[in-house]
C-alpha cells in the first residue's frame, strides 16, 4: 500500500487539497513579481549630460538650445547619453551647421532623467549609467545567486526540518527584506537585501510544491504542478499592473513586499507534510494531521479508525528506504541516476538560461515594458493549456522535449530577424518564453518522478 492510497481513502482531491494548494499558490504568483521586479525599478530611462554648474542660468532660459549646444548626438540623432561638449558648441544652433572634432568629456557633473514613463528607479538614484552601468546587472545577478544558495540552504533545512518551518520563515524573510530595501538609501544594502529576497524563492517554490504534491492523491499531482505555473504567469501580469499604477520604485518594492506578512501569518495554519513526519518518526503528529484533513474532506469517521500502527502500514515502503544513508551524492552513485542527473542539469540550465534571458530585460524589445510584461504573461496560458493535456495524454518527456526544441527555433529564427521588425521579434520572444514557461513547470514534475523517494 502507499500514501497515496490512504489519502484516496481520506477523501482523495477534496475541501482541504483545494483550500490548502490556493493557500500555498497564491503567495508564489507575487513570487513572481520579485523575480521580474527589476524590469521596472532598475529601468533605464532616456539620459543625458548634466551641464556644468557654472551655467544653471543659461541652461534654466533656454534648455533646448542649451541642450543642442552642449551634448552631441548619437548616430540616431538623439542625444548623447554618456558625453558632452567640454565647450558649449554655439554654432550648432544656426540651421544646417555641424560641428567635427569637438572635444568631448564624460559627465562629471552627473545626469539629467526623463521622468516622464518612471519618475524614479534604481538607476536615476544611484547614476547606474555609462560606467557603472554593469552594477544595475550586479543586483540582479546577486538576487540570482541568493536564489543559488537557498536552493542549497532551504532545501538541506526542508529535510532536517520538515516543509513548513523553512516555507514560513521564507515569508518573514521575505517581507522584512523586500520592504527594508525600499527604505535603506544605499546601493550596497539594496544588493544585500535582494540576496536575501533571492534565498527564499528557491524554498518558497520548492516547499510550496512538495507541500502541494505530499498532499495531493496521485491524479490530482499533474494539474497542481500546472497550477504552480498558472499562479507563476498571473504574478508577471500583476506586477505589469502593479508597477503601472505605482512608478516610484521604492512604493513598488514596497508594495510587493507587504503582502508576504499575511501570507506569514496564514501560512501557521498550514500543516506540515504527513509523509514527511512519518518518515522522521513523528507518526503522532502525522496521524493528528491526518485526521484533521479527513474531517475537512468529510470523512471524519474514517479518520477516527486511524491509528499510528495503520498510518504506518502504508508508508512501509519509504520508511525502509529512508533508513539507508541520503545525501547529494547519491544522485551520481548508481551508473542509471548519474545519467538522469546529468541530463537534467544539461535541461534546467539550458531552459533557465534561455527563460530569465528572454524575460529580465523587457525595454531591448522596443515597445512599452508594461505592454511587454503583459504579453509575456498571456501567451504563457495557452501553453500550459496545452502542456497540461500533452502531459497527461503523451506524458512528460515527450512534452519536455518538445516545447524545448520549439522555444529554440523561436530564439534561433529571432537572430535572423532585423532589429527594424520589432513586432515580429517581440511575437516570437513571446512565443519562446512561453514555450519555456511550459517546460519548466513539467520539468519541476518530471524531476521527482525520476528520482527515488529518498534522495527525490
Amino acid at each position: 500500500m502507499a500514501f497515496t492510497d490512504l489519502l484516496d481513502m481520506l477523501g482523495g482531491v477534496g475541501r482541504f487539497q483545494l483550500i490548502h494548494t490556493a493557500l500555498l499558490l497564491l503567495p508564489c504568483s507575487l513570487l513572481a513579481c520579485h523575480n521580474f521586479l527589476q524590469n521596472f525599478t532598475a529601468a533605464v530611462p532616456p539620459h543625458h549630460c548634466q551641464g556644468p554648474a557654472n551655467h544653471t542660468a543659461a541652461t534654466t532660459n533656454d534648455s533646448g538650445a542649451w541642450l543642442r549646444a552642449t551634448i552631441p548626438l548619437d548616430q540616431f540623432g538623439a542625444p548623447e547619453p554618456c558625453r558632452r561638449f567640454t565647450e558649449p558648441q554655439w554654432a550648432l544652433l544656426s540651421p544646417n551647421t555641424s560641428v567635427h572634432g569637438a572635444a568631448t568629456e564624460g559627465c562629471k557633473d552627473g545626469w539629467v532623467y526623463d521622468r516622464s514613463v518612471f519618475p524614479s528607479t534604481i538607476v536615476m538614484e544611484w547614476d547606474l549609467v555609462c560606467e557603472a552601468r554593469t552594477f544595475r546587472d550586479l543586483a540582479q545577478s546577486i538576487y540570482m545567486a541568493g536564489v543559488l544558495l537557498g536552493a542549497f540552504v532551504f532545501g538541506s533545512l526542508a529535510d532536517r526540518l520538515g516543509r513548513k518551518a523553512p516555507l514560513v520563515w521564507s515569508y518573514l524573510q521575505l517581507a522584512v527584506s523586500g520592504v527594508a530595501a525600499a527604505y535603506f538609501g544605499s546601493f550596497g544594502a539594496y544588493c544585500a537585501l535582494r540576496f536575501l529576497m533571492g534565498m527564499t524563492f528557491s524554498s518558497i517554490i520548492l516547499n510550496s510544491l512538495s507541500l502541494v504534491v505530499e498532499w495531493m492523491p496521485t491524479q490530482g499531482r499533474t494539474v497542481a504542478g500546472i497550477l504552480l505555473g498558472f499562479s507563476f504567469t498571473l504574478g508577471q501580469l500583476i506586477l505589469a499592473g502593479v508597477a503601472y499604477l505605482i512608478r516610484p520604485w521604492r512604493w513598488l518594492q514596497f508594495a510587493v513586499s507587504v503582502p508576504f506578512l499575511i501570507f506569514f501569518l496564514c501560512s501557521w495554519w498550514l500543516p506540515e507534510s504527513s509523509r514527511w513526519l512519518l518518515l522522521h518518526g513523528k507518526s503522532q503528529l502525522a496521524v493528528q494531521n491526518l485526521r484533521k484533513v479527513a474531517a475537512m474532506n468529510g470523512r471524519k469517521e474514517e479518520g477516527e479508525r486511524l491509528t499510528q500502527e495503520v498510518v504506518s502500514s502504508y508508508i512501509q515502503n519509504e520508511l525502509t528506504g529512508a533508513r539507508a544513508s541520503s545525501s547529494v551524492l547519491d544522485l551520481f552513485r548508481t551508473p542509471g541516476i548519474r545519467k538522469v542527473t546529468c541530463c537534467l542539469m544539461v535541461i534546467w540550465f539550458s531552459n533557465s538560461m534561455a527563460y530569465y534571458g528572454l524575460s529580465m530585460d523587457l525595454k531591448k524589445f522596443g515597445f512599452s515594458i508594461y505592454l511587454v510584461q503583459v504579453l509575456f504573461g498571456v501567451v504563457d496560458i495557452p501553453a500550459m493549456l496545452v502542456a497540461t493535456a500533452t502531459m497527461i495524454y503523451v506524458g512528460r518527456r515527450a512534452t519536455v522535449s518538445s516545447f524545448l526544441i520549439l522555444a529554440g527555433l523561436m530564439v534561433i529564427a529571432n537572430m535572423f530577424v532585423p532589429e527594424g521588425m520589432q513586432t515580429l521579434r517581440t511575437a516570437q520572444a513571446a512565443l519562446g518564453k512561453g514555450c519555456l514557461a511550459s517546460s519548466f513547470i513539467c520539468m519541476y514534475l518530471h524531476t521527482g518522478e525520476l528520482y527515488p523517494t529518498e534522495i527525490r
